[in-house]
This record gives structure tokens, C-alpha cells and sequence, in this order.
């Protein structure tokens, strides 16, 4: 004979787990049916006595099933199990009440809203004052962004019974719906500000005698002109502006040539006297003092814009004379474009090409 006591075996947190997750797969424990149910004799003996009795017995036990199921957060087995419940067609009212109300808690969990709202919707046919179908309904239209619909359904319920956190819901809800209407109200304004600009940009364009060359396929352009915003009175224009250099077939972008600035001011800043010249001039012709603006207009009139010229100058410079068709500077995929050439031999060649080449043109 053993000195040892005799007692109860004893197992760790883990062994004792998994013993009791063992009772899983045996069918009477089980809280959740496999999908291969229909295959094992003993669960389908045992689905067989889920029915037995009258449909308020057999849909409150389903309810209580679906409750276990709810409580180890198996939202979906406790949603198969409730509308079991649910499919036993009970008379009680008060049970089918609790079944749909359940079911509409597992899909409000389960992110199911519209069926939310389908569920609290019969839950309140069979009780018009059910504030638990009320709450969960306006919780479901809080979440499907259905603001007014969620404030009229807490109010309706605060009507039957005044409710802390239906209350809360109604605060959130109308909270919600004032920042909505606050952001619609800030775009509408936004929208209706940058149509007024637009139109004033149009208005302005015209004024300056520049013609917008459309392409009804194009996108609108990232940089386009736009007043300037240190200008309170909405007079002044930035362009987004283009300087090609033909003889070397390349181009530098002032992307802000506010309108009232003389070319030189970007030309001495691009092309100092003493500073370094671009790899593209190898013989260093490029130089502020030395070089040449020439703008094009739609007719193809050639103006040569002087140093001191501003933008605003030459946009008043390529105006139709009185009696001619109308005239100006073109915005081409939303900036203008000017040639710069150095003085002297080029430059003449480079005028007698632009002649010969609208020549040909007309």
C-alpha cells in the first residue's frame, strides 16, 4: 500500500484548458455546430431534439444558446442561433421581441446596419415603446451617416422614457450633423469663392489682351495665372511664364512673373554679368545686357520687349491696332511663352526665320 494520499489529479492553468476544450467536440457540450453536422448521427440526434417541444420552447432555447454564444463574443454563432429562434415561429411576443432585438445586437456588432434597422423595424410593429429597438436603430443610422433619421429616432425614444445614454446618442448624432453642415457650408463658400475667381481671372485676361489657347481634351493646368495674394485689391496678375532659348533649344520656367515686374529684374537674376554661365553657353553669350526678349502674338506680330518693359507693358503692347481684328499675347496650356536670343548675328537670323516662317503660315 502506497504512503502517498490519495486525491484529485491536479493540472496547470494550460493542461486544464485544454481538457475542457476537449468537451467541444463532444456533441452534448458542444456550443457551436460543425459544418459536416448533417454527417454525424449523434448531432443530428441532438438537432432533432432542439426542436422538440412548442415553438415558445424551442425559440427560448435557441435564445438561451445564442446568449452563451453572444457572451464568449461567437457573434455569429449567436446569430445563427436567435434566428433559429426566430424560424420556430414563437407566439410569444415578448420572446420574438427579445430574439429580433438580439439579432439586431449581433449585427450592429458585425457592422450589418441596414439589417439592424430591418430587425429593430419588427421588433417595434410588436412593441411601438421597445427603447432598446429605438437605441440600436439609432445607433445603426448614426453609423450609415444618417444623421436627421438618427435624431428623430432618439427623440421618438426619449418621448417614451427619458434615457442617459440615448441621450448621449442624441448629443453625438446632432453633434455630428452641425460639423457636417458646417464643412458643406465652408465648401459651398469655397466653391462659390473660386468660381468668382475664376470669372474674375477671365474678366482679367481679357482686359490684358490675352487670348487662352483651349484644348477642350486638356487638363487644367497645375500653374495658371492668379492675382496676387498680397494684392487686397484683386488687380495685379501672376503668370506662370516660359523663356525659350531657340539657339539652343531649351527653356527656363519663372513660374510667379508678377505683372508688374520688368523682365530685367529675372534676366539680370538668371543671367548675372559676372556670374556663371549655363553649361548650354559655351561661348558665354548669355549675359543680362546682352541678350533680347521677343514675344509672338496670335496674328504673329513680333514685339521686342524692352529691359525695362514690365509684363503689363507688353500685355498693352500687343493690343490690336483700332480697326484691326482683335490681337494679344497667347496663354498656352495656362503660361506665356517669350524667346530670348543674344544680340547681334542670331538675332537677325533668328527674326528672318520667324518672317519667313509666318509667311508660309498665311
Amino acid at each position: 500500500m502506497s504512503d502517498d494520499p490519495a486525491g484529485p489529479e491536479t493540472f496547470s492553468k494550460e493542461a486544464l484548458e485544454g481538457k475542457l476544450d476537449e468537451f467541444d467536440n463532444v456533441p452534448l457540450f458542444m456550443k457551436s455546430l460543425p459544418e459536416d453536422a448533417g454527417t454525424n448521427p449523434t448531432l443530428a440526434a441532438l438537432q432533432e431534439l432542439a426542436y422538440e417541444g412548442t415553438p415558445d420552447e424551442v425559440a427560448d432555447n435557441f435564445r438561451e444558446r445564442g446568449n452563451e454564444s453572444y457572451k464568449e463574443k461567437k457573434y455569429r454563432d449567436a446569430l445563427m442561433f436567435y434566428n433559429q429562434g426566430i424560424e420556430a415561429k414563437p407566439t410569444d411576443l415578448v420572446l420574438k421581441e427579445k430574439l429580433l432585438l438580439n439579432i439586431a445586437a449581433c449585427n450592429l456588432i458585425l457592422k450589418n446596419f441596414g439589417s439592424v434597422l430591418r430587425d429593430c423595424a419588427s421588433a417595434i410593429t410588436i412593441n411601438s415603446k421597445s427603447l432598446k429597438a429605438y437605441y440600436r436603430s439609432s445607433q445603426a443610422l448614426l453609423e450609415l451617416d444618417r444623421l436627421d433619421e438618427a435624431i428623430d429616432c432618439c427623440k421618438r425614444s426619449l418621448a417614451i422614457q427619458e434615457d442617459k445614454d440615448t441621450r448621449g446618442l442624441l448629443e453625438k448624432a446632432e453633434k455630428k450633423k452641425a460639423e457636417k453642415e458646417e464643412k458643406e457650408k465652408a465648401k459651398l463658400l469655397q466653391q462659390q469663392k473660386e468660381k468668382l475667381m475664376k470669372f474674375g481671372i477671365r474678366q482679367a485676361l481679357q482686359k490684358r489682351n490675352v487670348i487662352v489657347k483651349t484644348n477642350p481634351n486638356a487638363q487644367h493646368p497645375d500653374q495658371y495665372p492668379h492675382f496676387d495674394p498680397e494684392d487686397p485689391t484683386y488687380q495685379s496678375l501672376i503668370f506662370p511664364v516660359y523663356l525659350e532659348y531657340p539657339e539652343h533649344g531649351t527653356y527656363d520656367v519663372v513660374p510667379e512673373f508678377v505683372e508688374d515686374t520688368p523682365f530685367s529684374a529675372h534676366l539680370d537674376v538668371m543671367f548675372p554679368p559676372k556670374g556663371e554661365a549655363p553649361a548650354w553657353d559655351k561661348k558665354g553669350e548669355y549675359t543680362s545686357g546682352k541678350l533680347v526678349v521677343y514675344a509672338s502674338t496670335k496674328r504673329k506680330r513680333l514685339l521686342k520687349v524692352g529691359r525695362n518693359m514690365s509684363l503689363r507693358d507688353l500685355c498693352d503692347a500687343a493690343k490690336a491696332k483700332d480697326g484691326d481684328p482683335a490681337d494679344g499675347l497667347e496663354l498656352t496650356d495656362g503660361h506665356l511663352t517669350f524667346a530670348v536670343v543674344p544680340k547681334g548675328d542670331y538675332e537677325k537670323k533668328w527674326i528672318e526665320d520667324f518672317k519667313r516662317l509666318r509667311a508660309a503660315e498665311t
